[in-house]
């Protein structure tokens, strides 16, 4: 072979080594290019940028943009990144969108990414989504759902939502504390319990799809059902123009998963929240801050098995299976079931996305 022959053979060669290698790259370049577009109208919303650099806080600032921009294009972006957070939240979040014609293909892509990646979000929520989310999209999504589907367990609930988005559905007042309702009668706890129903629906409204605290005394509002082991998703805000912003979760009826405006140092609440506030003998204190600032949504995951509490905060682990003390009398365990509560502290406070899976022993 001559010289010249040899050399066209390897220009064709390098050129098609090139091509096979540009084509494997534009995936990464679409991506990184998608999130720094992303990033961009992130920016412009004006999201405050200071929380955790996690993927629960990417949700978060994805989330308020997705409610800023208008155009298709950066709806559909938005919902692209969603799919990459690799959060139950964010799986469900884009599963509201399959139904719009116009965002439904990347909104399946988000929900069967998430889904795919992370088979502990099982359950009767996630396999509906999943199945709805099969029906929109073709190639490659369309066979990864399918095989989702086949080892996805068919029996089991997994994780339910406690709010509609819509209404009380699901929620009562709060009667006195767990060890005085169980010495009432069924005839007191029944009467105690229409009054407190009716306290919480003046204290406590559903605006935007928020559950949202409007009253300005002390009101928990309560699950109707009761839980003993399980894993918990839960957003929470404060608003920073309520008076001394303070709220909590109790698990199984006693406080509680602390909620702080951490700029009350008076009350030192500068150690942020996701503490077992109420704890005396074991740790109370979170083990760092992981606080998004009032006026932005905060993410909690919680854990409770028997009396071991483990806290993420806005994707930062603060408490680590740390035992939750019985507030309502110290020399007896917490108790073994018993219903969850949001508290409300004398100040406006918004929940969304609230779900639960119990856990079987």
């Amino acid at each position: 072979m001559c010289t010249y022959t040899k050399h066209l053979a390897f220009t064709k060669h390098s050129l098609r080594f090139c091509f096979i290698l540009i084509f494997m790259l534009i995936p990464y370049t679409l991506s990184a290019k998608s999130s720094l577009q992303a990033k961009s109208i992130i920016d412009a919303t004006g999201v405050y940028d200071k929380g955790p650099n996690t993927q629960v806080n990417r949700l978060i600032k994805l989330r308020y943009a997705m409610d800023k921009v208008v155009t298709v294009k950066d709806k559909r972006m938005i919902l692209d990144e969603i799919g990459e957070t690799g959060t139950f939240v964010g799986l469900m979040f884009a599963g509201n969108y399959l139904d719009n014609v116009l965002l439904q293909k990347h909104a399946a892509r988000a929900v069967i990414r998430i889904a795919y990646s992370h088979p502990e979000y099982w359950g009767t929520n996630v396999r509906l989504l999943v199945m709805r989310a099969a029906n929109i999209v073709g190639g490659k999504s369309h066979k990864l759902a399918l095989s989702l589907l086949r080892n996805m367990p068919q029996d089991e609930t997994g994780y339910v939502s406690l709010f509609n988005g819509k209404d009380l559905t699901g929620w009562k007042g709060l009667v006195k504390d767990p060890i005085k309702r169980s010495k009432m009668t069924s005839e007191e706890l029944a009467a105690a319990q229409t009054k407190a129903d009716e306290q919480m629906r003046k204290d406590w409204k559903v605006s935007n799809g928020l559950l949202t605290y409007v009253g300005s005394g002390y009101d928990n509002i309560c699950t109707e059902g009761q839980y003993g082991d399980f894993e918990m998703y839960v957003d929470w805000m404060l608003d920073p123009k309520g008076k001394e912003p303070d709220a909590g979760i109790y698990l199984r009826g006693t406080p509680q998963v602390q909620i702080w405006d951490t700029a009350r140092v008076n009350v030192g609440a500068q150690v942020g929240s996701g503490g077992l506030y109420n704890n005396l003998k074991h740790e109370s204190h979170p083990s760092e801050i992981a606080d998004n600032m009032t006026g932005v949504w905060n993410s909690f995951f919680i854990k409770m098995i028997g009396d071991k509490v483990t806290v993420l905060l806005n994707g930062v682990k603060v408490v680590d299976s740390v035992v939750m003390e019985n507030y309502w009398d110290r020399s007896q365990p917490i108790p073994a079931i018993e219903q969850i509560e949001l508290q409300a502290h004398g100040s406006k406070v918004y929940y969304r996305d609230i779900y639960v899976k119990r856990i079987k022993n």
